[in-house]
């Protein structure tokens, strides 16, 4: 729906907010199997971030003056987070499978069919290499003590009966938006930061609110939405039951009667009083990413670092936005020199 008010009307009701989250498909039961997985996984995650703040700055002196994006984002990424991913006990061939995997573009939907093609001749072993792990930590008895890493925390939280190939499944995908939504939410948050920032001396905004805008801007999902539990109407419109109601966060997040001149990248709008609409950029209310403050965190750090002592520019690029495959921005090269420190004259 595109009108904000009876987006923002949808989004109040509790009957919106029934059911479960389509997110997991129906890999899950239950709403509060869904918590309880989504919860494990972020505590893995957040127990992980002083190990990702130290690791950061080697990743990112590893990038060299040149590197590929949005490609380098989820690269990134899983080089700082392998650990949280799999520990380093797990068998090296399927960490070696996960690398490729990231590097092959599993991260999301790529937009050719070259691509495509790519990661489906690298899913098939990957997939039986993490479901062979899944077997034999369950044999184990994992997930029944502190998890180690995310894989722990997936089989941990799903209930008893959940088959391997569904803990898998699950793994996967929360990969994917670990690995692959942060990534290309730092690919998007440098691309804006880029094209838009003024001649001359570094970017003129805090990190935190350049993250914040680069999200309004170029929101991380173009759809939330739910099936109907019944039927029932909004807005003069009838809905029967099991229709999908969604509300756009991009067109919330540019309706111009509820931010000012929201066609601009402007950082500085956070900082204004007053300046801000409505913003869903992890969902909402209940059904809000239980990830949503680690992964923001993650997107926050990531870009101070790339930032640090650096002057940034890039080449190629096109901001606008995309509605199929809105996560990856287009391909750019970014040029990242390192300012050096003025000596003091003796």
């Amino acid at each position: 729906m595109r009108d904000s008010e009876l987006a923002l009307t949808v989004l109040h009701s509790p009957v919106f907010h029934t059911g479960i989250s389509t997110f997991f498909g129906d890999m899950l039961p239950s709403r509060s199997a869904q918590i309880a997985v989504g919860r494990a996984v972020r505590n893995v995650i957040r127990a992980h971030l002083p190990a990702y703040r130290q690791r950061l700055a080697e990743a990112v002196a590893g990038l060299g003056p040149v590197s590929q994006w949005p490609a380098a984002g989820p690269a990134l990424v899983y080089r700082c987070t392998a650990d949280a991913l799999l520990h380093p006990d797990a068998p090296p061939t399927l960490r070696r499978l996960m690398a490729k995997a990231v590097a092959g573009g599993l991260t999301a939907r790529q937009p050719y069919m070259w691509q495509r093609a790519r990661v489906e001749m690298l899913r098939p072993g990957l997939m039986a290499a993490i479901t062979e792990q899944v077997r034999n930590r369950r044999a184990e008895g994992s997930g029944a003590s502190e998890p180690r890493d995310v894989l722990d925390a997936v089989i941990g939280a799903c209930p008893e009966g959940t088959t391997d190939q569904t803990v898998t499944d699950l793994y996967v995908l929360l990969f994917q938006s670990i690995v692959g939504n942060i990534g290309y939410a730092v690919a998007w948050a440098l691309l804006l930061a880029c094209l838009h920032h003024p001649p001359g001396p570094p970017w003129p905004w805090p990190t935190e609110s350049l993250v914040r805008e680069a999200g309004r801007h170029r929101p991380f999902v173009w759809m939330v939405g739910r099936p109907v539990p019944h039927a029932l109407e909004f807005g003069g419109l009838s809905f029967a039951p099991g229709t999908a109601l969604s509300v756009s966060p991009y067109l919330l997040h540019h309706d111009a009667h509820r931010w000012d001149r929201p066609e601009l990248f402007r950082p500085e709008r956070w900082n204004e009083p007053g300046g801000q609409g409505p913003y869903i950029p992890f969902s909402t209310g209940p059904f809000t990413c239980a990830g949503a403050a680690v992964a923001h965190s993650l997107i926050t750090e990531t870009i101070a670092v790339l930032a640090q002592d650096a002057h940034l520019t890039v080449n190629g690029g096109d901001a606008r936005p995309l509605v199929s495959g809105s996560v990856l921005p287009r391909p750019f090269v970014l040029r990242r020199t390192l300012r050096t420190a003025v000596k003091p004259r003796s």
